[in-house]
Formats: C-alpha cells, sequence, structure tokens
C-alpha cells in the first residue's frame, strides 16, 4: 500500500507543480508616452554667444544629452567633491533607509514566494492517559500510551489556477520598486550634495569678494579722509566712502553666516563632517554631458528611476487582477504524513508500526455577497490608478528635462554677456577713479562704479552657479548614471 501512495503522491506533486506555472494574470501592455516623442524644444548645440545688438540671430539652443547613462564619477570633475560624495553615499541615512527597504521587500518577497511550495516537517508526539473504571474492559482502569514519529507536509493549496503566482509576481514587481526608489534616492543624493557643495563654493567666493571690496573701500575712505584734512577734499565724499565701507562691511557679514549655514547643509547630507581639505575654492565642478546630440527621443525617461518604480507598480497591480479572478474557482490543499507509531518508545521502528494520512481538500466559493466581484473591480481600478501614476511620473519627467535644457540654453549666453558686462564695468570703475583723482568729477562717480560692479560680480557668481547646478539637474533628471 505505501509502495503505490509514493509514486501517486509524486505524480500528483508534479501535475501540481505544473499546473501552478498557469495564471489568470492579464496580458502586460506598456501605455503609450504621453508626451511629445523628442525634446524639441531645446534641441540643437551651440557655443552660448549672445548676437551683437540689432542683430536676430537667435541664441543658439543647449545641447541635448545622448541617450546614455554617463558615470556620476566622470559627470563631477572636482576630485574633493567625488569624495564628499563618496561620504555621503556610505554614512547618509536617508540612504540607509532605503537600502534597508530593499532588505524588507526581498524578504516579504522571499515570504510570498515559498507559498508556492509545501512545508515539510518532522513531529515527535507522545500521548498517555487512563481510562477511568467506569469506560475501561470488565471494569478496571488503565493506563494507554502512545508514541508517534512523523514526516508530514503541511496543507499546501495546489495553484491550479494561479493565485498564489498571481501574488508572487505582484510581491516581485513591489520588491523591484523599491530597488528602483533605492537608485533614485542615491541619484537624487548626489544631485544634492553637488548643489550644497556648489552653494558653498559661492558663498565662499561671494565672502571674497565682499572682503577684497572692503579693503579697497577702506583704503579709499583713509585717501579722502587724508585729502579732507589737508583741504582737498569734502565731508561729504568722506561720508559717501564711509557709507560705502558700512555696506561691504555688512556684506561680509551676511555671506560669513551665509558660507556657515552652506557648511552645515553639506555636513548633514554628508552624514558626517566634511573634511576642511574637501572644501570648495572654485565654482567649477561640474562638466557638460559627453555624446551630446539633437533632438533626443523622449523614451530616455523610461530609465529614470521613479518611472521604472511606476511601471513595476503597474506590473504589480496588473498581476494583482490576476489573483482576484482566480479567487473565483476552487482551492485545493493537501495534507500528508508518513510516520511510525507505537505504545513503547522501543517499538516506535519495528515492522507493523508505521502509519500514513493523506488529506486532500477542495473549497469552492458558492456566495460571497458579491465581494469576489468586489475584489475584482478593486483591482482593475487599482491597476487603473497605477496606470495614471505612471504616465504622471513621466510627464513631469519630460517637464523637468525640458526645463533643464531651456535653461541651458540661456544660462550659456548669460554667462558670456555677465563676464563682458564685469569687464566693462571694471572699466568704468578705473576711468571714473582716475577722473576723481585728477579733480575732474566729485566722488559720487566713483561711488556708482563701486556698486554697479559689485552688483555685477555677484551676479556673475550667481549665473555660475545657475550654470553648475543647471548641469547638475541635467544629471539628475535624466536618470542618472548610477
Amino acid at each position: 500500500m505505501n509502495g503505490k501512495l509514493i509514486p501517486r503522491g509524486l505524480a500528483l506533486l508534479s501535475a501540481a507543480l505544473l499546473a501552478s506555472g498557469c495564471t489568470m494574470i492579464p496580458k502586460y501592455e506598456q501605455p503609450p508616452l504621453p508626451v511629445a516623442d523628442s525634446f524639441e524644444a531645446a534641441a540643437g548645440a551651440g557655443s552660448g554667444t549672445a548676437p551683437a545688438p540689432g542683430e536676430a540671430d537667435p541664441v543658439p539652443a543647449a545641447p541635448v544629452p545622448a541617450a546614455k547613462d554617463v558615470p556620476w564619477q566622470e559627470y563631477i570633475t572636482d576630485a574633493r567633491l567625488r569624495s564628499v560624495i563618496d561620504l555621503a553615499l556610505a554614512n547618509n541615512r536617508d540612504l540607509r533607509v532605503a537600502t534597508l527597504n530593499i532588505e524588507r521587500a526581498a524578504a516579504l518577497y522571499r515570504i510570498q514566494r515559498s507559498d508556492l511550495f509545501p512545508t515539510i516537517g518532522v513531529q515527535a508526539t507522545g500521548n498517555k492517559y487512563r481510562i477511568p473504571e467506569s469506560l475501561g474492559e470488565n471494569g478496571k482502569a488503565s493506563t494507554v500510551s502512545t508514541y508517534t514519529v512523523g514526516l508530514g507536509m503541511a496543507s499546501w493549496e495546489i495553484d491550479l489556477f494561479g493565485r498564489i503566482q498571481s501574488l508572487n509576481a505582484r510581491a516581485l514587481e513591489q520588491y523591484l520598486a523599491t530597488e528602483q526608489v533605492r537608485r533614485g534616492a542615491q541619484t537624487s543624493l548626489i544631485a544634492a550634495v553637488a548643489q550644497s557643495w556648489l552653494q558653498l563654493a559661492a558663498d565662499e567666493e561671494n565672502l571674497r569678494l565682499s572682503r577684497e571690496t572692503l579693503a579697497a573701500q577702506q583704503n579709499s575712505y583713509e585717501l579722502i579722509r587724508m585729502s579732507r584734512d589737508a583741504g582737498i577734499g569734502s565731508d561729504v565724499e568722506l561720508r559717501q566712502s564711509q557709507s560705502q565701507v558700512e555696506a561691504s562691511r555688512a556684506s561680509v557679514a551676511a555671506f560669513t553666516g551665509a558660507v556657515g549655514v552652506s557648511r552645515n547643509a553639506l555636513d548633514l547630507l554628508a552624514g558626517t563632517p566634511v573634511p576642511a581639505d574637501l572644501l570648495p575654492d572654485r565654482l567649477v565642478a561640474v562638466t557638460d554631458p559627453k555624446g551630446l546630440s539633437s533632438g533626443l527621443p523622449s523614451e530616455v525617461l523610461l530609465r529614470r528611476p521613479d518611472i521604472l518604480a511606476a511601471e513595476h507598480l503597474l506590473r504589480g497591480a496588473n498581476a494583482n487582477i490576476g489573483a482576484a479572478r482566480a479567487a473565483f474557482f476552487p482551492r485545493i490543499s493537501l495534507t500528508a504524513g508518513f510516520g511510525t507509531s507505537s505504545p513503547d518508545l522501543d517499538g516506535l521502528f519495528k515492522a507493523g508500526t508505521s502509519v500514513w494520512s493523506f488529506v486532500p481538500q477542495i473549497v469552492s466559493p458558492l456566495f460571497a455577497s458579491g465581494s469576489l466581484l468586489a475584489n475584482l473591480k478593486v483591482s482593475k481600478v487599482d491597476r487603473e490608478i497605477a496606470v495614471a501614476t505612471y504616465e504622471k511620473a513621466i510627464q513631469t519627467a519630460f517637464a523637468e528635462v525640458n526645463d533643464a535644457l531651456t535653461l541651458r540654453t540661456t544660462l550659456v549666453a548669460q554667462k558670456e554677456a555677465q563676464d563682458a558686462l564685469v569687464e566693462a564695468l571694471d572699466a568704468t570703475l578705473f576711468l571714473s577713479d582716475a577722473r576723481f583723482k585728477a579733480g575732474l568729477d566729485g566722488y559720487l562717480g566713483v561711488l556708482v562704479a563701486q556698486q554697479a560692479i559689485i552688483n555685477a560680480q555677484r551676479a556673475a557668481v550667481g549665473v555660475r552657479l545657475a550654470e553648475q547646478a543647471n548641469l547638475v539637474a541635467l544629471y539628475k533628471v535624466l536618470g542618472g548614471g548610477v
């Protein structure tokens, strides 16, 4: 009997495993891109040279990154910034949480997947009880002992209609989505560290300009004071010069505070105090993407971590429909065991003590008050919600890339124009100062020229910061290269 049972059980088990490969999951079809085919608004490349006054030539468009990942180590040119990013990748707590969430999702996936296979275990039991006189033979009490050792299979659902397989597919997609969330968090962290490092560099440069301006204006103040004491200058000119000195002193204090705040922000992102030798001393750290071409297709957005995560969740919602469909069909489960039983411990494994059990069970829904239909409806609505979320993620990504490319178009020309303005105002200040020292003009002309070049220099720092930040933004919105 036992010899016939085992082959039959193996055959049934094999058939069940083969049948479990079938599912009722609808065929997945990737939604079409709800955006234009390419980023034409900023296609083309140019030097950024502004047209001469009166010319109608447009400002050359910015280069469009090719559909190719650029590793951040190649994108970031400053070795110190690369080291700071390495610190952040190792110590940032937000990234650590994202990584731990992946481990959690992987464990949940393994738990779900384990339902596809039977659970087999060994159990040993001992049972000893007394039969009272009223129930015993010949009116005598007795004690009965039973010892059993068995190998058994717990209740295992044969996945004939793919319910468990569908749930397993959903769990897998949720795990893969979590991995993309971690990848997105890493890309965002790299961009945030670069932005913070560049902001610190800009604040340091503004602080340096403010200190240099303060020193120059203090020298001018001393010269005017000596001229006034000698009867050549006037009190008005002295007070005008003093006002500039105090304004520069206030700027030094303001940018000193800004440097401290930016330094704290960088330490927070790095997850540890950044060593002084890794701090910036210039506002150049990011390079243009390599291998640029115009008319970049919008399909490159599909590699972005947030869009990949949204698509995995969409696939998971699609798989859940299969589980909801399978719930309408019968569930077949098996419980089986084989072992030995004896009234004495020393007789457990002797001949004639073998026992076995085989308990198949079929449960079929007959009346569920519409809950199964409602559950199927919910799963279909969840899929439509996932489709809308996926499409919104693509539209948002398309807008972000277009914004970054549009800004890149103007920033190239703006930087060159701002640098030319600084040179022109520097020459104006030189001439105004020379005319003042020659007695041809009052000090007001020097004050106006000084204020103009200070504002232009700070604006130039802002434009350089915006240009570098725009390159970082391009790295991020195109999906990074991690």
